[in-house]
């Protein structure tokens, strides 16, 4: 066996044993030692990967492109109320990729943020997609532009994430969290575009 076909082999498990590890204990409890504990040396580990920082990236680089990959898959870009629906069933049948992710959003590691933010680059292309394609299929009043309208998510989302990460959310455990995190973006999304009320009669 090559050389190259062995490091191969052996990120993947390194990266099997992370994503276990970090899916389960998320950044602040996950540990290399824990990683080893799985049968994998812990210089293989530090030869490949220049330590915990590097390695939670790789997780949720991975994480990202496992959940692109599956709204693409699942027809998940046509509008968003059909992109809530198939990134909810993303994350239940991917609990690890769902923590990491979501503790990444909400809870990022403040050391890292700068780095999220570059991972998260193309989850932010999608949803503007998206948002775009929902857009396209609406009659925006006098005066308010497309790039008005994508302004307005942009906003809401970043404040919306704000709060999630605010206090307010300090002693929530994440997985409860992220349920209600994802009822209310449906609903939000729902009244940013249709509105709140009739009018006055």
């Amino acid at each position: 066996m090559k050389k190259s076909q062995k490091t191969e082999i052996t990120v993947a498990k390194i990266m099997e044993s992370a994503m276990a590890e970090f899916g389960a204990n998320g950044y602040a409890g996950g540990t290399v030692n824990n990683i080893c504990k799985t049968g994998i040396n812990k210089g293989l580990v530090y030869h490949n990967f220049i330590g915990k920082d590097q390695l939670y990236l790789a997780c949720l680089k991975c994480s990202c492109e496992k959940f692109i990959e599956y709204i693409y898959e699942n027809e998940g870009t046509t509008d968003l109320k059909q992109y809530m629906v198939v990134r909810m069933d993303f994350f239940n049948a991917f609990p690890n990729e769902a923590h990491i992710f979501f503790e990444a959003l909400l809870n990022p590691p403040p050391q890292l943020s700068d780095e999220i933010g570059r991972v998260l680059t193309e989850f932010n292309k999608l949803n503007e997609s998206i948002c775009k394609k929902t857009l396209d299929r609406l009659i925006l009043r006098d005066g308010i532009t497309m790039e008005d309208a994508l302004s307005y998510f942009h906003l809401m989302q970043t404040m919306l994430n704000g709060y999630f990460s605010s206090p307010v959310f300090q002693n929530v455990v994440l997985n409860e969290k992220v349920k209600i995190h994802e009822t209310i973006i449906p609903r939000l999304f729902d009244f940013m575009l249709y509105g709140i009320a009739e009018g006055e009669s």
